[in-house]
């Protein structure tokens, strides 16, 4: 089962009006009263109520791009993971971590699976691309153990961890280049499921190939993230944990690459979905 949030109204009218959608093979069937896939995960029969949906159909091939908004419009915790795939860790000579490195990103950062990611122009400069794996939960996280963590998982989705390079080292701590606004893309949907991916992570940059990773090659797996975090603070439902990038960012490369006005960045994640967004300058 995919689950999405569809804008009823185009970005930028107020009030900007969403509904969550099933995502069938042919149609988006609406939920009526409910905005975003966080409020029906809020509900403890989210996947009954889902599945029952009835309400306006969308055919898939009729709906814009830009009509699907971030899957969850407003997380109350998006927890970012560094460091956390093998091959990309060995390949830097480094030991393979411990425990997961943990950052955090604001809600203002999240753009839709098909909006354009736009720079403005005083961090403009070294922009790099992150393809990720998105964690989403549903149920209330704290203090769990692993097996626990894994069934209070909803779903996954994918995310690009678009990020500043020359804000993120201005000082050893890497929020203030992770998390500007209208950087980071997030859907198209949620895919429902009850064990974590195992397809390819690929990202791509003005159609080529810029990342490619098997996802089952991280250190640190879905449900131990969500274990440990759950031992920090409570996961409530519809929270994201970003499951770390692998080998092949712009940074890393001689000389660095990075993106820019007119680039268009597409991740895709097999089994989750595609995202692809043009790069802008701020007006």
């Amino acid at each position: 089962m995919r689950l999405g949030t569809l804008r009823l109204s185009a970005p930028g009218e107020a009030p900007m009006t969403t509904v969550v959608v099933r995502v069938d093979d042919d149609a988006a069937v609406e939920l009526p009263g409910v905005a975003d896939v966080g409020a029906l995960l809020a509900a403890a029969d989210w996947r009954e109520r889902a599945a029952a949906a009835g309400g306006r159909r969308h055919a898939l091939a009729d709906v814009e791009p830009r009509a699907w908004a971030p899957p969850v419009l407003r997380p109350s915790k998006i927890v970012c993971v560094g460091l956390n795939y093998r091959h990309h860790i060995l390949e830097m000579g480094r030991e393979l971590p411990a425990f997961p490195t943990l950052f955090a990103k604001y809600p203002e950062a999240l753009i839709g699976p098909f909006d354009p990611i736009v720079l403005p122009a005083h961090a403009a400069d070294a922009v790099d691309w992150e393809g990720e794996v998105a964690v989403v939960l549903g149920a209330p996280a704290r203090r769990l153990d692993e097996a626990a963590a894994a069934a209070a998982i909803a779903g996954y989705a994918v995310l690009n961890d678009v990020t500043m390079r020359d804000y993120q080292y201005r000082s050893a701590q890497w929020l203030q280049g992770k998390t500007f606004e209208a950087t980071t893309p997030f859907g198209p949907w949620l895919t429902v499921a009850d064990g974590p991916p195992t397809g390819e992570l690929r990202t791509l940059v003005d159609g080529e190939q810029v990342q490619h990773t098997a996802v089952d090659d991280m250190v640190f797996g879905p449900a131990a993230l969500v274990a440990y975090v759950s031992q920090i603070l409570t996961l409530q439902p519809g929270d994201v944990i970003a499951t770390g990038t692998p080998g092949g960012v712009g940074h890393a490369r001689k000389p660095p690459r990075y993106l820019h006005p007119g680039h268009t960045l597409t991740t895709t994640v097999s089994g989750l979905g595609e995202l692809r967004n043009d790069v802008v300058a701020e007006v």
